[in-house]
């Protein structure tokens, strides 16, 4: 089988609109294979490159064409090689959790990785490198209360906000969020700690 019928396999047991990097399909060829057999499947319409080194076998829709993949699953795959953490930025997460209605200009993502912006069409996306400390839980539903309250702030915390996430979460994510308390900035940790305590205010 040549490559790029491996490859087409590989993309085709994919869902439709998952992305992937050049480097997760080295294992099916050289270097140069894999690129030759890429740039073949891109003009066979079989696969769409929307950021350079990644690409999709792109899903379609009735009303708009080819749909543009997940912003934030495009930047997974932009830092795949610095471990793939990946989170919402601080308003969207705040957004997410119902605590903040405005809706963030357009999509920005913490990263441990270096920073960068892409474009997917005229869709805007900004990757912003951060600690790995604002990273914590990265990519599941705790990792976005956490985010949110973070970005809240020491005079937007209160007890009716953890309540509120805590309402918002499954107990199984409610516990993680509880279990990386000691890795908070201080003011949070006190917030838990008297929510913990039962102290409603």
């Amino acid at each position: 089988m040549s490559t790029m019928e491996k490859i087409r396999q590989h993309m085709k047991a994919l869902p439709e609109g998952q992305p992937v990097s050049t480097r997760s399909l080295l294992g099916y060829g050289s270097r140069a294979a894999v690129d030759q057999a890429l740039s073949r499947l891109v003009k066979q319409e079989y696969l769409i490159r929307p950021v350079r080194g990644v690409y999709v076998r792109p899903e379609h829709s009735k009303y708009v064409g080819v749909v543009p993949p997940d912003p934030m699953e495009v930047a997974r795959v932009l830092a795949e090689p610095y471990g793939g953490l990946v989170q919402v930025q601080g308003a969207e997460a705040a957004r997410m959790m119902g605590f903040s209605t405005q809706m963030p200009m357009r999509p920005i993502y913490y990263v441990n990785g270096p920073s960068r912006t892409f474009y997917l069409g005229n869709l805007r996306v900004e990757m912003r490198h951060t600690n790995a400390r604002k990273l914590i839980l990265a990519g599941r539903p705790a990792g976005i209360a956490f985010t949110a309250l973070w970005y809240l702030g020491k005079s937007g915390v209160s007890q009716i906000r953890l309540k509120q996430a805590e309402n918002r979460l499954t107990a199984n994510e409610f516990r993680a969020l509880l279990e990386v308390v000691p890795q908070m900035p201080g003011w949070l940790q006190r917030h838990f700690r008297a929510y913990a305590a039962g102290e409603r205010t």
